[in-house]
C-alpha cells in the first residue's frame, strides 16, 4: 500500500524504471565510449599519417636503390660492349688476327686444321689472357699484342705477333703486321700480313 509510507513495492513497474534508469546511464557510459572512440579514430589516423610517411621513406630507399643498380648495371653492359665490340679493343683485333691466322693456307699447311687460338696461361693453368700492350708514338696510339696458335698437327704450336696502329683520318686502329713464329722444328716465320 503506497499511501501508508511504506516501502514501494518491487513490483514489475518498479523494475521498469531500473531497468530505465539503467539505460539513461548506459546511454551516458555510451556517450563516453563514443568519444573514445573518436579519440581512437584520431589516433589511428596520426599513426596511418606516420606510416604513410615511413612507406614513403621506404619506397624512396628502394627507388634509389634500384636506380644505383641500373646505373650499375648499364655500366658493366657498356665495358663489355665496348670490349668485345668495339674496333680498339685487345679482344676485336686478337679475334680478327686469329681468323686471318685460320684462314691463311700456309697456316693451314703447318698446324692443321681446326686451329685454334689462346693467350698466355693463368696461375691456376687457364690459358685466357692475350697480352697486349698499348703505347702512343708520334702522338698516334698503337698497340701490340701476343697470342699462341695450335692445330691438328701434334706438338706443333706457334706464337703469332700482331701490331695495329690508328689512322687519323679514320680514327681506328689498322693493321701494321701479322706474323706468325712455328714454335717447332723446323723454326721459321709465316708472315701473314704487314703493311709497314
Amino acid at each position: 500500500q503506497p499511501l501508508g509510507g511504506e516501502p514501494a513495492p518491487r513490483g514489475p513497474g518498479a523494475g521498469v524504471c531500473t531497468r530505465a534508469g539503467g539505460l539513461k546511464a548506459g546511454k551516458a557510459g555510451g556517450d563516453g565510449k563514443h568519444v573514445s572512440v573518436r579519440r581512437g579514430q584520431k589516433e589511428e589516423t596520426l599513426l596511418t599519417a606516420v606510416e604513410r610517411v615511413k612507406e614513403a621513406g621506404r619506397d624512396f630507399t628502394y627507388f634509389i636503390v634500384v636506380l644505383v643498380g641500373i646505373g650499375v648495371t648499364g655500366g658493366l653492359f657498356y665495358v663489355i660492349f665496348k670490349e668485345l665490340f668495339s674496333s680498339s679493343s685487345p679482344s676485336k683485333i686478337y679475334g680478327d688476327a686469329l681468323e686471318k691466322c685460320r684462314s691463311h693456307p700456309e697456316i693451314i699447311g703447318v698446324f692443321g686444321e681446326p686451329i685454334k687460338g689462346y693467350g698466355e696461361a693463368t696461375r691456376r693453368g687457364r690459358r685466357q689472357l692475350v697480352s697486349h700492350v698499348e703505347y702512343v708514338k708520334d702522338g698516334l696510339k698503337h698497340m701490340r699484342l701476343k697470342f699462341y696458335i695450335e692445330g691438328s698437327e701434334p706438338g706443333k704450336r706457334g706464337t703469332v705477333h700482331v701490331e695495329v696502329k690508328e689512322n687519323p683520318e679514320r680514327g681506328r686502329l689498322e693493321v701494321r703486321y701479322i706474323f706468325v713464329d712455328v714454335d717447332t722444328y723446323p723454326r721459321r716465320t709465316i708472315v701473314i700480313e704487314d703493311n709497314r
